[in-house]
């Protein structure tokens, strides 16, 4: 009941939403999602289905968040990569004096506590960001980055747990031994 939901959201099935947490007009939850306590989700935002967003994360229009998402406590999803108060004639800035960009976490991905992602930008399916990181360029789908401004220290398989080189192009998940080949820039999971 202190949450604040405006008109126009859509939420699913399923969606938990915590206390003080705010959702704007036209966001739509997918199923199951669970938004944790002082959550900020911008206009029109979308969050897929089976997603967590943890305490105090803040998420601006126009993200797009694919299935089964992590967003840790804290994390900041920006969407003006040149921001001002005023313009140059300084007149306060309005909706109409910029153009938002976006952040688009793929499905599966994981942000880490107080991580922040400089859109535009794009986080690769299954990726993993560690904490405190900010990220200000595309990460690769299975890449592990971390650092300011993050870069890739590793890949990560499904389980998010860091894979181990086999070779140069082959890395085997410690915990479920599954096999992930390098084509190029793009790791794949092998078939069993």
């Amino acid at each position: 009941p202190t949450s604040i939901i405006e008109d126009e959201v859509k939420l699913s099935e399923g969606v938990k939403v915590w206390n003080f947490s705010h959702i704007r007009s036209g966001a739509q939850i997918g199923s199951n999602t669970i938004i944790g306590d002082n959550v900020y989700i911008g206009q029109g935002v979308v969050v897929g289905s089976n997603c967590k967003i943890q305490n105090s994360a803040q998420i601006y229009e126009p993200a797009q968040i694919e299935d089964g998402v992590f967003i840790g406590p804290g994390v900041i999803l920006t969407n003006d990569k040149n921001p001002r108060a005023i313009n140059s004639d300084k007149s306060q800035k309005s909706s109409s004096d910029w153009q938002p960009v976006s952040v688009a976490i793929k499905q599966g991905a994981s942000i880490g506590a107080g991580a922040v992602c400089i859109g535009p930008v794009q986080i690769g399916q299954w990726a993993m960001i560690g904490a405190g990181s900010v990220v200000v360029d595309d990460v690769l789908n299975y890449a592990l980055v971390a650092g300011v401004p993050a870069r890739q220290i590793g890949w990560v398989g499904k389980g998010g747990v860091k894979l181990v080189e086999q070779s140069s192009k082959t890395f085997k998940c410690p915990i479920s031994e599954k096999i992930y080949n390098l084509e190029g820039t793009n790791l794949v999971e092998l078939s069993s």
